[in-house]
């Protein structure tokens, strides 16, 4: 199953539909989607992300791979949907970052990793557009991580039932493949990450878990167009500007 949030012409009051093929259904109506404006499939409470979680990507940065699981958040005011443009903060250096992101679809807390795929509703795509000026000052990234349109989600949600893990995530910069790697490289599977952030926090309905970006990451400038594509999901379309 896939699900989306939408608007349709002359109406912005945000859906929630099932896709199809190429139809949105919803509410007893049905949509081409070729005539719906697609939002972010979630309105997450917070998004719980998770640094340096590929090897490489960490040695790229030249850091060391963490022996827990590196958490960071991004707010809510962050997220934006497909085709929605990402505005470059006051920095001289910000790069995008492509992964694969859980969406919870349970409230929980303490869930064992063997259960973990109980409270998972589905997975989307994830650019965690990160500054990286502001990074290397501020220890907790929040404004490295956190402005405006730093956290772009989509197309849609799919659910557990309809792939196959490993994941295969990749990015293209104005078409040119940057990134290109696999969830079975992750350092801390899903699983692990699901029991770790529920030992001290209750995710709610909607919540997002970015699971790390794999190597390749780098600058993103104004005029460039991002695309975040995960096989069996879709492919998440940015401007930048």
């Amino acid at each position: 199953m896939r699900w989306v949030r939408f608007t349709i012409p002359d109406d912005r009051c945000p859906r929630t539909g099932e896709l199809t093929g190429e139809t949105v259904r919803a509410g007893g109506a049905e949509y081409r989607l070729a005539d719906v404006r697609l939002l972010a499939p979630c309105t997450p409470s917070k998004l719980v992300c998770v640094g340096r979680n590929y090897a490489a990507h960490a040695d790229e940065l030249g850091h060391d791979v963490p022996e827990q699981p590196l958490l960071f958040f991004k707010p809510p005011s962050a997220v934006i949907g497909p085709d929605e443009t990402i505005r470059l903060p006051d920095s001289e250096e910000v790069h995008y970052e492509a992964e694969l992101a859980v969406v919870i679809g349970a409230r929980c807390r303490n869930v064992q990793a063997d259960r973990a795929h109980e409270v998972i509703r589905g997975y989307t795509c994830l650019n965690d557009v990160s500054d990286r000026v502001a990074q290397k000052w501020e220890t907790n990234w929040v404004r490295a991580k956190g402005f405006d349109t730093s956290a772009p989600i989509g197309p849609w949600i799919v659910s557990p039932d309809e792939l196959t893990e490993p994941f295969h995530v990749i990015l293209r910069l104005n078409g040119e493949v940057r990134q290109d790697g696999w969830t079975s490289a992750l350092i801390f599977p899903i699983p692990r990450l699901i029991e770790t952030i529920t030992s001290f926090m209750t995710l709610e309905p909607g919540d997002v878990i970015a699971t790390g970006t794999p190597a390749g990451v780098g600058r993103v400038s104004a005029g460039d167009v991002a695309e975040v594509e995960i096989e069996g999901i879709g492919t998440l379309r940015n401007p930048v500007a």
